[in-house]
């Protein structure tokens, strides 16, 4: 990055500019660590460097790559584009599920392959192209923190994740449903298939999440004070198929890829999650019979088996207390009949 011209009211708001507000729940950690862990294909020198050079700034001043950084504090990180470079989103006609709608919010049913919005790799044909087309290019509102290209985005899952979002459709309602997710007062419930049977029927999945050094496209656990965030999953048994599982995994925290990797820690993926090491056969017999079975499983849903089925919260203007559920989908739903037939089938 260049080093950033001193005159702020002439010259900065010249350059195009990442905000990131640092999570209530975020363990102190050296503010240079915490930007490589966050974002996507930059080097550790350059974050550095670009902190020394004033291009990075924590709380609207100039500090040094080892400072901790503190909750709720306000990163800044200009970028080497001026804002006439900015890439605007263009709306286009991709079909939503709406579950319910109303002035304030929307909640939609997100099928499986849909990113929810633009990024590296993926500029148009997500979530957010779609909403900008479904609102004619309205007002939506961006939550604190986030990008342009984030419009209503309270929260988002993963492209090959299933189920409800909420959307906020203005900014009273984007505050609103921002502080109830930072509080951890949303109600979110998943169901997945996961691979082996627990030794628990329910339990509590605890570990901080952050970028895996290695392979920056996914999450790792740390050891807690050795970085990530702070995450926690409460997870219930709904049906023990012997090599794989039905749960349920209620999320207290909303962090990225948290089931998957949670999950992943306890010797437990998500069937089908190639990212996390469940697209092989982790659990059953050696006979060839079997293998097949789990490879035709694999081709009925060719992708990780997780779905969004509950959201609750409270209505933004209204006060009132709002809960929504969704059906399983059909891949989902067929991949876990043909178990249930295997399982029946072995018995006899």
């Amino acid at each position: 990055m260049k080093k950033q011209p001193t005159d702020e009211g002439l010259e900065k708001e010249k350059f195009e500019y990442q905000k990131i507000l640092i999570d209530p729940g975020q363990s102190p950690i050296r503010l240079d660590k915490f930007l490589f862990d966050k974002l996507f294909q930059v080097s550790r020198s350059k974050i550095q460097n670009s902190i020394k050079n004033g291009m990075i700034t924590l709380d609207g001043k100039q500090v040094k790559p080892n400072v901790k950084i503190k909750p709720s504090q306000e990163i800044i990180i200009y970028l080497d584009e001026p804002r006439e470079g900015k890439r605007e989103v263009i709306p286009q006609d991709i079909p939503l599920t709406v579950v319910y709608e109303d002035d304030a919010l929307m909640v939609i049913n997100k099928p499986a392959g849909l990113t929810v919005h633009p990024g590296v790799g993926q500029p148009d044909g997500t979530l957010v192209n779609a909403l900008m087309h479904y609102f004619k290019k309205g007002d939506l509102p961006v939550k604190e923190g986030n990008d342009y290209d984030r419009p209503g985005l309270v929260h988002r899952i993963d492209k090959d994740t299933t189920g409800l979002m909420v959307i906020a459709k203005s900014a009273e309602s984007m505050t609103h449903l921002s502080k109830q997710f930072a509080d951890h007062t949303v109600e979110r419930r998943y169901v997945a298939l996961a691979w082996g049977n627990f030794d628990d029927t329910e339990g509590t999945i605890t570990g901080n999440l952050g970028r895996h050094p290695a392979n920056r496209t996914k999450q790792t656990v740390y050891e807690d004070g050795e970085g990530g965030k702070h995450a926690v999953t409460h997870y219930k048994v709904l049906l023990d198929m012997y090599y794989v599982s039905l749960i349920e995994c209620q999320l207290e925290t909303g962090r990225t890829h948290q089931i998957r990797v949670h999950l992943q820690h306890t010797g437990h993926p998500l069937f089908n999650d190639a990212k996390y090491g469940g697209n092989k056969v982790i659990k059953g017999t050696v006979f060839d019979k079997y293998r097949q079975f789990v490879e035709n499983c694999f081709k009925m849903i060719p992708r990780h088996v997780l779905h969004a089925k509950t959201i609750g919260f409270e209505h933004p203007v209204t006060g009132k207390q709002m809960r929504f559920e969704s059906e399983l989908p059909e891949d989902f739903q067929a991949v876990l009949d043909k178990w249930e037939r295997y399982l029946k089938g072995r018995k006899k």
